[in-house]
């Protein structure tokens, strides 16, 4: 893993023992929940976003800091209480194009684990999209479209992407407006046979 860089940065993840670490569905929540938080949470607050027990949380999270993705956060006033930070607002992966069985491996587990938490999402708002609210339901959107690109248009897009994105991060958002909710946003651009 490469040395987290100043505030708001991403963490590229590049050993495959960090990707094993964090190819875990609770950790993966965790470290969601984390990175939205600048101030941090405690194993009992990340307990209730991924419906553990706080102890299964704590046990969680000493992974990830021994992984090197959470470390201590100041404390809060009350010294009994231990509060976790994630070193980064966000984080990538990046095996490179090695051929090693190892690093693919991990690489390959992490993304699966990944993807199959936002394909769980896409499923839990079908679920409850009847219920939702019309201005809501109307706002949803699953997709997909098909461009043709060159690599350098593709690195354009993307990165276009990510700067129309950035105003609305959960971690940077400190005052959103009345009716604001957490959107996931599952963004891929993959080239195609």
């Amino acid at each position: 893993m490469t040395e987290p860089r100043a505030e708001g940065s991403r963490v590229t993840i590049s050993d495959p023992s960090v990707m094993r670490a964090l190819a875990h569905p609770v950790r993966l929540a965790i470290m969601e929940h984390l990175s939205s938080l600048p101030a941090g949470a405690t194993a009992t607050e990340c307990a209730e976003i991924v419906g553990q027990s706080p102890s299964a949380t704590s046990y969680h999270l000493r992974e990830l800091a021994k992984a090197g993705l959470v470390e201590p956060a100041p404390s809060r006033g009350d010294a009994r209480e231990r509060v976790w930070r994630s070193v980064a607002a966000s984080w990538t992966v990046d095996a490179g194009r090695t051929t090693e069985p190892e690093s693919r491996a991990a690489e390959s587990a992490l993304i699966e684990a990944w993807l199959a938490r936002e394909v769980e999402r896409s499923r839990e708002w079908l679920r409850r999209a009847p219920d939702e609210p019309a201005e809501w339901y109307a706002a949803a959107q699953l997709a997909d479209r098909q461009l043709l690109l060159t690599a350098e248009e593709l690195t354009e897009l993307n990165e276009a992407v990510s700067r129309l994105m950035e105003p609305y991060g959960k971690r940077q958002r400190t005052d959103p407006p009345a009716g604001a909710r957490t959107v996931s946003v599952h963004y891929k651009a993959l080239p195609l046979d």
